[in-house]
């Protein structure tokens, strides 16, 4: 599959979204500007059209299971894998899942952290979408298609609402496996 990482063109949603999106200032902290997707959620129709948009370009690619990123990679997810006629998988932070599962650590620019996912999630040769609101610098997502690999899944592709461009996230991923509804 080769995809471009805004492979997603309907110029009126890409408009609509961008219309509900709210920047958040020095969130988590200082000089950070977090892309809240909360507005987008909260409107049935746009939420939709976004779940629609961002399982389009995976449809007919017998996925047979969507993995969500804690936590917004949830929200989205969930539907992706409904829309995809999919089961899902949450990859959630060390800890929090209640069963055998198996752990992935990964960098980022302050830190150390881990996503999980149970041992018995996935099992070999199953078509994967990872799925999450935001790519940024990718360490998540990476993480999160490390777990895949580690679990006997293949990974098919990502799907994000938002691509941050200048933080080069697709290089790191792929950009032939990276799709987008935006891009900043």
């Amino acid at each position: 599959m080769n995809l471009p990482a805004t492979s997603l063109t309907d110029t009126t949603l890409v408009a609509d979204v961008s219309a509900m999106l709210r920047d958040v200032p020095d969130f988590p902290k200082p000089g950070i500007v977090f892309k809240d997707i909360t507005p987008v959620l909260a409107d049935p129709r746009l939420f939709g059209r976004v779940i629609n948009a961002m399982a389009a370009p995976f449809r007919g690619q017998h996925i047979t299971k969507v993995v969500g990123v804690e936590a917004r990679g949830f929200l989205l997810g969930a539907p992706i894998a409904l829309a995809l006629h999919a089961g899902f998988v949450p990859a959630r932070k060390p800890g929090k899942l209640p069963y055998k599962s198996v752990v992935e650590k990964y960098s980022l620019e302050y830190g150390a952290d881990g996503l999980e996912m149970h041992e018995d999630a996935l099992h070999k040769g199953e078509r994967v979408l990872i799925v999450d609101d935001v790519l940024a610098t990718g360490g998540t997502a990476e993480a999160t298609s490390r777990l895949v690999k580690k679990l006997g899944g293949e990974l098919v592709g990502y799907s994000f609402l938002i691509h941050l461009a200048f933080l080069d996230g697709v290089k790191r991923l792929g950009p032939d496996k990276v799709t987008s509804l935006l891009s900043f």
